[in-house]
């Protein structure tokens, strides 16, 4: 059975590659989508041709990977696609923000992806596509975002390795890393007043096309927008410390 799967897939980035990815592999059996709000995942079947499986559940859990691994197992799954999109951040001093929400987003955003990423890889060939949701977050620590940055960072390294280590097989990585996105994500992060990130905001449906391109074209990394594309190229030449300081200044702390 071919298949692809997608994690967040009830909302923003990933209910986009949700809704995009059939239109781009067109001989898919099915469409695997995980996330915890099952009615949204029902209302995203109905708008879908092709057949689609609902793992609804928590990823900070441990069944939901049983359930994955178990129906991977059965059905002989061929994973031409994978899209860990699952993931959520808060904003604040590092100090303000409860600890449970911090290892939350520590246990979504990093070890929820590598689980089901270890799980998802026996069951990928050549051709298949492994992507990454990361941030332009990731690109240099983020005062009033610390955790979120600093998990982002953690796909993004991942990615690069995973790269390295499975272009042999024929399987690709890319991570996507885009700037601020117009999605729920930022009504539920509690993000500090910055008009850059106002400004820079873009649309999920533009994101998740140019990724999925990307990812076609074999590319490791996948930047929208040429703001974006000038703070990576940016963070690759000015110190960390320096940046920090001045994203610190920008959000307040």
């Amino acid at each position: 059975m071919r298949i692809a799967i997608v994690t967040g897939a009830s909302s923003g980035i990933g209910r986009e590659f949700a809704l995009q990815i059939p239109r781009l592999y067109k001989n898919l059996d099915e469409l695997w989508v995980v996330a915890r709000r099952t009615e949204r995942l029902k209302e995203l079947e109905h708008k879908l041709s092709l057949p689609v499986r609902i793992f609804d559940g928590d990823l900070k859990r441990d069944y939901i990977f049983e359930r994955i691994e178990k129906e991977l197992y059965r059905n002989k799954a061929d994973i031409r696609m994978l899209v860990n999109s699952a993931g959520y951040g808060k904003t604040g001093a590092f100090a303000s923000i409860d600890a449970k929400e911090q290892l939350g987003m520590v246990s979504l955003n990093c070890h929820a992806l590598t689980r089901l990423t270890q799980i998802c890889l026996p069951y990928m060939s050549k051709g298949s596509r492994l992507i990454n949701t990361a941030s332009a977050a990731a690109f240099a620590p983020q005062p009033g975002f610390a955790v979120y940055a600093a998990s982002k960072s953690y796909v993004y390294s991942l990615s690069q390795a995973l790269r390295q280590e499975l272009i042999g097989q024929g399987i690709l990585v890319t991570a996507v890393c885009p700037g601020p996105v117009d999605t729920e994500f930022f009504r539920h992060s509690g993000t500090l007043p910055n008009p850059f990130k106002k400004a820079a905001k873009a649309d999920a449906g533009l994101v998740v096309r140019k990724a999925l391109k990307d990812s076609v074209n074999g590319k490791g990394v996948s930047v929208y927008g040429p703001m974006m594309k000038g703070l990576w190229a940016a963070s690759k030449l000015i110190p960390y410390s320096l940046t920090a300081r001045a994203l610190k200044r920008s959000n307040h702390i």
